[in-house]
């Protein structure tokens, strides 16, 4: 534990990603094989599961401190992050014991059987016998997730110094459903590919948002241009005969969606394809609200899958016939894709994907107003790609570009207010905004927390303090005179909310001082902009 302590430490104190990759290459060269899948594990968001809950782990800390459990809340509020508290208030005198990551780690797990007294007991005895960072970790461990800045981008970078591996295997390697209770180090990124799980996807390639003028892009010709779908990013896989559906989040959601089952009827094996999941139905393709319905459901009714049907718009091929194409440029990767689907249709009437067909275009004005008109055709804008240029892993710049249309957005009213995380916990930086309605109330529509600079969620944090109506926990009503222009990508009708509508990616774009409570927007104009 003292080592992966001292690795938090080092990569906590810079915020240099040279500095962050040499902290993290040391820790991969001298620790314990064992202690280094864990950290892999736990930097990549595959932590234990939680065996003690955290209203038991407050508790306990109020009780060990000495201080009222009102007053516990209070501190957790302020601080914003239930084992930065905990450390904050453990004792600087403890007796060292001698654990190592994964000891720390199993025991944790093993409470999992163990009677409440008993939890209570090994929690107490761990918080006495770690220092401040080793509780804090100690505390992660259980509650939740390490942000600390460690993308899988700078570990893949530290490892592949470490092993001497390309980048692009390692990445490969860290992609699918593992956990360090079922494979070892050796066997995650050294064991001969052969060997490899079956349904391990590739790493999705991330394109940047478009930051030049489309005039400089070059040639026309060069680029392949298509709609940006409003969907969920998605690797279909077939090996062996069977078939893998996994999301850019690594979550393998196959089981959720029978459609691609027929898949298996045919002969015609080992590919992945890389696209968008969408609905869509008789009367073609559906917004994402649609596809909402579809989220996270273990088992699909037959109904439910015919008023809902799901497709994939496929845009990339990365393995065909067993052999990774990734390499390949992507003119050539997409005839091959072409060639796929064709040979799936001829063996599959229903098949249940769909090219994602190129947009024909000479110049780039009249691809610039095809752009502007993105939305009637369900999309969020445009994609463009170099089509000369191979399928990397991870996000980056000059060959793969996302070219949006600009968002929509309506002025509206700060409502409720509530503190942010880290190093934001003393500021109030969440907030639920609101739009007039005809009787003159005010009714609450969306939460939006980015898009303010650290200056204004200062002033913003004094209005509140100085303007609290009522609290809630964490969460303070104010006096509604603040206005905000808030930005969003999409709208939806919705029965769970009281405005009757939800957006898709709220963000506060800027604070409208120029404008009173009183001038900002109603329900009625928000509503308008579901039929746009």
């Amino acid at each position: 534990m003292k080592q992966f302590a001292a690795l938090f430490a080092a990569l906590d104190r810079t915020t240099k990603t040279k500095e962050k990759i040499a902290a993290l290459s040391s820790y991969f060269q001298t620790a314990d094989d064992q202690d280094k899948l864990w950290t892999i594990a736990l930097f990549s968001h595959r932590r234990p599961k939680r065996t003690v809950s955290t209203t038991l782990l407050r508790t306990w800390a109020a009780e060990r401190s000495g201080i009222p459990t009102w007053l516990f809340e209070e501190a957790y509020h302020t601080v914003g992050d239930l084992a930065e508290t905990i450390s904050l208030l453990a004792n600087d005198e403890y007796e060292p014991v001698e654990k190592s990551l994964t000891q720390w780690i199993d025991e944790i797990k093993a409470l999992k059987d163990h009677e409440e007294e008993e939890k209570k007991e090994f929690i107490l005895d761990a918080w006495s016998s770690l220092n401040k960072t080793e509780v804090f970790l100690f505390n992660k461990l259980i509650t939740g997730g390490f942000r600390i800045g460690v993308s899988q981008r700078l570990m893949t970078k530290a490892l592949a110094q470490v092993l001497q591996l390309p980048e692009s295997h390692i990445a490969h390697r860290l992609m699918g459903n593992w956990t360090p209770d079922d494979t070892t180090f050796e066997e995650l990124l050294l064991a001969d590919g052969d060997n490899m799980d079956l349904s391990k996807p590739y790493p999705f390639y991330l394109a940047y948002a478009l930051d030049q003028d489309v005039e400089d892009m070059g040639e026309p010709s060069d680029w392949q241009a298509e709609y940006k779908w409003d969907g969920i990013r998605s690797q279909l896989i077939k090996r062996q005969g069977e078939i893998f559906l996994w999301s850019r989040g690594e979550e393998l959601v196959t089981h959720s969606y029978p459609e691609f089952d027929v898949l298996a009827e045919t002969e015609i094996d080992q590919f992945a394809i890389d696209g968008e999941l969408v609905v869509y139905s008789d009367d073609g393709l559906q917004s994402f609200n649609h596809l909402q319905k579809r989220l996270g459901r273990k088992t699909v009714s037959k109904k439910f899958k015919r008023e809902y049907p799901c497709r994939i718009l496929c845009y990339d091929l990365l393995e065909y016939d067993g052999e990774d194409i990734r390499h390949l440029p992507l003119a050539e990767r997409r005839q091959k894709l072409s060639t796929l689907l064709a040979d799936l249709q001829s063996d599959i009437s229903d098949l249940p994907l769909l090219l994602s067909e190129e947009i024909a275009f000479s110049d780039w004005e009249s691809l610039t107003t095809l752009k502007r008109n993105a939305r009637a055709a369900n999309a969020e804008g445009l994609m463009l790609k170099l089509r000369s240029g191979s399928y990397k892993d991870g996000r980056k710049k000059g060959e793969w570009w996302k070219w949006k249309v600009d968002p929509y957005t309506i002025d509206a009213v700060m409502l409720y207010a509530q503190r942010g995380h880290g190093r934001r916990s003393n500021l109030f930086t969440d907030f639920t905004f609101a739009v007039w309605q005809e009787d003159g109330s005010l009714v609450p529509f969306t939460k939006a927390y980015s898009g303010l600079t650290d200056a204004e969620f200062k002033e913003v944090t004094q209005y509140v303090n100085k303007n609290t109506i009522e609290r809630f926990g964490p969460v303070r009503s104010v006096t509604p005179e603040l206005v905000f222009e808030i930005a969003f990508e999409g709208i939806n009708e919705s029965s769970r909310h009281k405005s009757s509508v939800a957006l898709r990616f709220p963000r506060i774009k800027r604070w409208r001082r120029d404008k009173e409570a009183k001038e900002a927007d109603t329900l009625a104009n928000l509503k308008n902009l579901l039929n746009n």
